[in-house]
């Protein structure tokens, strides 16, 4: 029996690349570069702003420049971090079928405090999710449990009585530490590491209405 899905939020809830992707443009072209292709950007948004920077500049955490290009990229997403986020098609009506069955959901994200609550207000969530966890919630960010099981807790439910869905290998090696069913988002960023087969998902699904199915 299921009580909760969780749900992470860039790439698998909401469709944050075009806003996370207008930031790095920007920060490309005050640098004197041409600005990139969605399809570039969209795989590396769920790794973040490290994942963006990357692409971006070629850039990794410890290298020269990197702290203010990341101060930065921060400061202008801050300025506009819901304008052309949207939910992914079916997600709207996955919660409401969630809620008619009595299924608590909520989110939990990697993305900053700062950040998420923003977002998920935009988008109309914050009043129905049963918890939103971020990535400053608890001491260890995914792949470690530690929000997972936060995210749990605040549902008042046990972490093996959840479904974490996510588009991210780090969102299944979460999801596993946690305890919780691991189910992964074919509809999302899915990155460019490991393919989707080999994350050690229990489930992969290829749009938000599967979900309603495998609850069945």
């Amino acid at each position: 029996m299921i009580d909760a899905v969780l749900f992470d939020l860039d790439g698998t809830l909401a469709d944050t690349a075009v806003d996370l992707g207008a930031v790095l443009n920007r920060l490309r072209t005050e640098a004197g570069q041409m600005p990139l292709p969605a399809a570039t950007v969209r795989p590396h948004v769920s790794k973040g702003v490290r994942g963006m920077l990357g692409i971006g500049f070629s850039i990794a955490p410890g290298d020269d420049g990197y702290a203010e290009l990341h101060q930065r990229f921060l400061a202008y997403y801050g300025e506009s971090p819901c304008v052309a986020t949207t939910l992914f098609d079916g997600i709207a009506e996955l919660l409401d079928r969630l809620e008619a069955q009595g299924i608590k959901w909520g989110v939990v994200t990697n993305k900053t405090s700062r950040y998420t609550l923003p977002v998920v207000e935009a988008l109309g969530l914050a009043r129905r999710a049963a918890c939103i966890v971020s990535g400053d919630s608890s001491p260890r960010p995914k792949p470690a449990p530690d929000p997972l099981l936060l995210a749990s807790a605040i549902a008042g439910t046990d972490a093996a009585r959840c479904l974490y869905v996510g588009d991210d290998l780090r969102d299944m090696q979460a999801a596993r530490a946690a305890g919780m069913g691991a189910i992964a988002a074919a509809w999302g960023y899915l990155g460019d590491e490991l393919p989707l087969e080999e994350w050690g998902a229990d489930t992969i699904l290829e749009s938000p209405a599967s979900l309603v199915g495998l609850l069945q």
